[in-house]
């Protein structure tokens, strides 16, 4: 796609269309003049110089990465005319986007019946799942790995819910038996699962956990934020495939969510929410004197917790998804590609002498330490840290991130490494663009320079 054409029709499209309406006299409070305006976007422009590069294979370290060139064009196109997706009066047409980008979403996760919206973040979607779980299970709490997002123990304070970590096996999954005693208490109404951790990329047995949640009467959400679109890859043939049975019990978790801004190639915000049951659209009814009048069909806004959100983030998904859309043979080939890249570096690590596997990646995720004599906590997080701040500002630079680790967790994955701290940083990567497939070998080969160079 060309860009630069493609927002410049973007414009003259607008244009065309507001021009049906008659000729307007903009007012002359919002006239800049564009010698004034081209001194300050220089500025500008120079500010934004101090980011690093998410767009390019060299980052691997955050969960960044640029929005696919169709989501900035269907944003900016939608976002000239400004639509709130709050109710139907706000943005018809967006609103009407947004509807089936959602139903594709729920199609994705086997989902038959939903209700659901999109949001403008993984947190606020979360946040509504828990809220009608405190709605039908009132004066209970929530059950969630240790390891999942701090998002959910947050959320919990701030709905007046008790959380309650469970903790993890020795791949980053919830613990089955942790989980069982906390059910026993009969004070979880809710278990949280999570595919796709933020830090291992994990993947919690969501199959298994399923009878255990219809045994002692409790929901089951699923936070598929980071990881939710690998479920186009369940089943899948080639080396990239991901075993089927946790995404596909996910048509029958109570709620999941999922972050089109992270792996659907969407610039922030845009998250979804959806729930199985399209009756606990009962807990969010209320009454806007001003907001709903021109349809008898359910606005959006009566059906979320949000009020304005944006109907450039509905118009940007709808476009992106028209043209790749959330199957196996459309965004999945985007995923796939990040899903081979990991593996590849897994291999590659498994075969360094200056580097180790931390454990093997469930997703795009590469987490590893460094090699070191003697083989101590302290001195893998002392060099870790080194790795880490050399990369980044080395002439020839690689963006990676760290990971604590405590000693619990790292002694089980690697008994021979001695503890002598309560844990040790490690490096984490995030392979989450395609075009890592094809710089995996250099990623690695600077690694390991800039470990051997300690």
């Amino acid at each position: 796609m060309n860009l630069q054409h493609w927002l410049g029709r973007a414009t003259h499209a607008i244009r065309d269309w507001a021009d049906t309406f008659g000729p307007h006299r903009p007012h002359l409070s919002l006239t800049v003049d564009d010698d004034r305006f081209a001194s300050v976007f220089a500025e500008f422009t120079e500010r934004l110089k101090n980011n690093y590069p998410f767009f390019h294979p060299r980052y691997a370290g955050q969960m960044l990465k640029p929005p696919h060139p169709a989501a900035v064009v269907g944003y900016l196109t939608a976002m000239l005319i400004n639509p709130n997706n709050h109710a139907l009066d706000g943005g018809p047409a967006t609103a009407a986007m947004e509807r089936e980008v959602v139903a594709q979403l729920a199609t994705m996760f086997g989902y038959d019946r939903h209700l659901g919206h999109l949001t403008t973040s993984g947190t606020i979607a979360n946040l509504e799942a828990l809220f009608v779980a405190r709605e039908l299970h009132p004066g209970r709490g929530v059950a969630h790995s240790a390891d999942a997002h701090y998002t959910h123990g947050r959320m919990c304070h701030v709905l007046g819910m008790t959380s309650h970590p469970v903790r993890t096996d020795s791949q980053g999954r919830m613990d089955l038996d942790a989980l069982q005693d906390v059910l026993r208490t009969g004070r979880v109404g809710t278990v949280v699962l999570t595919t796709g951790t933020t830090g291992l990329g994990a993947v919690d047995p969501v199959h298994e956990v399923l009878p255990l949640a219809e045994r002692y009467g409790v929901r089951v959400h699923v936070d598929a934020a980071y990881g939710g679109f690998f479920t186009l890859l369940a089943g899948t043939d080639g080396p990239e495939a991901l075993p089927p049975e946790p995404w596909r019990a996910i048509a029958r978790a109570d709620s999941v969510v999922v972050d089109p801004h992270k792996h659907g190639l969407q610039p922030y915000g845009c998250g979804a929410v959806l729930f199985r049951d399209p009756e606990v659209g009962r807990f969010y009814l209320h009454d806007s004197p001003y907001t709903y009048f021109t349809s008898t069909e359910l606005h959006l806004g009566e059906i979320s917790l949000e009020c304005s959100r944006a109907g450039a983030s509905a118009a940007a998904l709808w476009l992106t998804f028209q043209l790749l859309p959330p199957n196996p043979d459309g965004l999945g080939q985007v995923l796939a590609a990040g899903r081979r890249a990991a593996l590849k570096w897994a291999g590659l690590i498994d075969a360094s002498d200056l580097l180790e596997l931390y454990q093997p990646p469930q997703l795009d995720i590469v987490t590893y330490f460094p090699t070191v004599d003697p083989a101590t906590l302290t001195g893998i997080d002392a060099v870790s840290a080194r790795i880490l701040a050399d990369g980044m500002n080395s002439p020839d630079p690689v963006y990676l991130s760290t990971l604590r680790a405590g000693h619990e967790a790292f002694t089980a994955r690697h008994p021979k490494i001695t503890a002598d701290a309560d844990g040790a940083r490690i490096l984490r990567s995030v392979l989450m663009k395609p075009e890592s497939e094809h710089h995996v070998e250099y990623l690695h080969h600077r690694v390991e320079q800039l470990a051997h160079a300690g």
